[in-house]
Parts: structure tokens; sequence; C-alpha cells
């Protein structure tokens, strides 16, 4: 029988695929009609057609798949039309494991985000148990997420639908194709043009690492049980000192006030509603840079052995794949 993969064709579900065919599974990808399929061209999976949006379309993809990995997302810090968003990741996801349920799939593993947990007064690492609200969410993303999060344990507690959660941090690496906000941010430092910093920082992560993480998620965690699958909690500073370094650039070493860079981020979006295009920096993304989203993927090691590798091998290897993408074609 059949795995069936979502989000195959973007960053983390196409490195999940990855794992999966190397351990001799039978993948199927849920594919749109048209879309870049460039990271799954050299592997040997099932594209079936359908979106979240299309009930019909998850019931065929399903069909006779014993196990599901639900890594499709909408991930855009910034939308035109905040509707599009919640209909992918709220209503796509309840659709898609009610499909998956009614299959009789046998086990899922749902992609949530550790956007949804909580932040700690001290600054400390967050982990699955750090208390918070759907009040605390910041910008339309991650209220999505939240309520998808919600949606998947009610299903799990009142429908017995068979799900692990896990919850990576801020994946980087190869196949950033899009790329993700925090792919842009590395192909704009690497390009020398982040000469100054906000004072946040995050739980940097390698895409495959979390990938292996889906794996033994899948394989040993605990069905209703949520897993942060992170890596090194590195200062914005810091992370780009790394990629200045990697790329022998001088490191930014102006701090902005987050007041100062506000007004920007206004004028950003006020732009880019008008040109449909996604803004470098925005309000909500400069909200949430004001704690420092640190987590701690204790949990995971604990229960089912869970590793990351260092945050400067993930970088590395971000750089090295964009550079040979040719997204750093003018550095």
């Amino acid at each position: 029988m059949s795995v069936l993969v979502t989000g195959a064709t973007g960053f983390v579900g196409s490195a999940v695929a990855r794992q999966l065919v190397s351990r001799g599974e039978t993948v199927r990808v849920l594919v749109r009609a048209g879309g870049d399929r460039r990271n799954i061209a050299d592997l040997p999976v099932e594209p079936v057609e359908g979106d979240l949006r299309d009930g019909e379309s998850l019931a065929r993809a399903v069909r006779g798949c014993r196990a599901l990995y639900h890594v499709a997302a909408d991930y855009r810090i910034w939308v035109p039309r905040p509707d599009e968003i919640y209909e992918t990741n709220v209503e796509g996801t309840t659709r898609l494991l009610r499909a998956a349920a009614a299959e009789g799939v046998e086990r899922i593993v749902y992609t949530s985000s550790v956007a949804v947990l909580g932040a700690r007064p001290d600054g400390g690492p967050a982990d699955e148990e750090t208390p918070v609200r759907l009040t605390d969410m910041i910008g339309h993303y991650k209220r999505s997420k939240f309520l998808a999060e919600e949606a998947v344990h009610r299903l799990i507690r009142e429908e017995n639908l068979p799900a692990v959660i896990v919850n990576p941090s801020t994946p980087i690496g190869p196949r950033d194709i899009k790329p993700t906000p925090t792919g842009r941010l590395i192909v704009e430092a690497a390009m020398g043009r982040m000469p100054a910093f906000v004072d946040t920082g995050l739980n940097v992560v390698h895409v495959d690492d979390v990938a292996a993480g889906h794996l033994l998620a899948f394989d040993r965690g605990v069905v209703g049980d949520r897993y942060v699958l992170g890596g090194e909690n590195l200062t914005l500073r810091d992370i780009l000192g790394e990629i200045a370094r990697l790329c022998g650039r001088r490191a930014p070493r102006v701090r902005l006030p987050h007041g100062l860079v506000l007004p920007i981020a206004y004028a950003a979006e006020s732009v880019s509603r008008v040109t449909g295009r996604e803004p470098f920096v925005t309000v909500d993304g400069l909200r949430m840079a004001r704690k420092k989203m640190f987590f701690s993927s204790a949990k995971a090691e604990a229960d089912f052995g869970y590793r990351a590798r260092p945050a400067a091998v993930a970088l590395a290897d971000a750089v090295q794949w964009f550079r040979e993408a040719g997204y750093l074609a003018k550095n």
C-alpha cells in the first residue's frame, strides 16, 4: 500500500518524500495541476492531482493508502486575501484528515509549526507544554496553524484519528525553491543586502533533520502527542554573521530598533497591495521578532531519538544550494 505525502513539491514535504523513498516506501504525492514539480522530478513517486480545497480530489488521493504525511500548508506571513490561508490550512486540513479516516488510513503525521507554541516570559526555550492562547497568535499564518492544530486535536479526541503532530521550527537547507521567508533572508544576507539587523532569535534546523523527525514520529511517536522538531537557538545577529562568513563578507554590526523598522514594514505592505508581490519585511513579521523564537526538542529526543546537526552545517548547506541553483548569481 502507498504512503501519501502532501506538500511534496515544497520545501519540507520534498525532504520527507525523499526519505520515504530512500527507505523503500511506495510514495504517492498530492500535486496541484500546473504546479512546480522540480522538487520531485527525480523521485520515483506517483503524482495525483488535487487540491486541499477540493474534497473529491482528496478522497481520490488517499484511496488505498495506509499512511499519510500531511505537510502541505500555505506558509505566507503576509497575504492580500487572508481567507485563502484559512481555507487551505484549517478547512483543507480538516477535509483531508476526514478523508483519510474514512479510507481507514492506519497512521498520520500532521505537520504543524512552532508558530503555534507559547513563548516563555524569560526568553528561554519554549516547548510543547508552554501555555498559549489563540489571542497570542500574531498574523493570519500563525492563527491559521493554531486553529488547524486545534482541529487535529479535536479529530483525535472525538473521532479517534490516528495522528501524531510535529512542530518544526525554522527549517533551512536544499530545495527551498520558492524560497520560504527564511530562505529569502538567507539569500538577501548572502548577497550582502542585509547590513543591519533587529534583536531577535530563531531556532534553526536542517530540513533533512526535520524530515527524519517526521519518519521517527510516524514510527515511534504517541498518537495525540505533539513534538517540536528543532535545532539550534541563534540570535539573528549570529545567523547573519555565519552567512557572512560563508560568503566572505563582513558581518552586519548595526542593530536597528524595532520601532524604526515598523514604518518601513507598513510602507512595504502598502506597495505590495498594489503589486501583489510579498513584501520582504512585514508588520506581523516584525511584531513576531520582538520575542526570540527559541525552542527545545527535548521531548522528541527522549521519545524517539530525534537528533539535529549543528546550525552552521544547515546554513552552509542552504547557502551552497542557493548558490548552485543560481539564486546568488550576482554574488
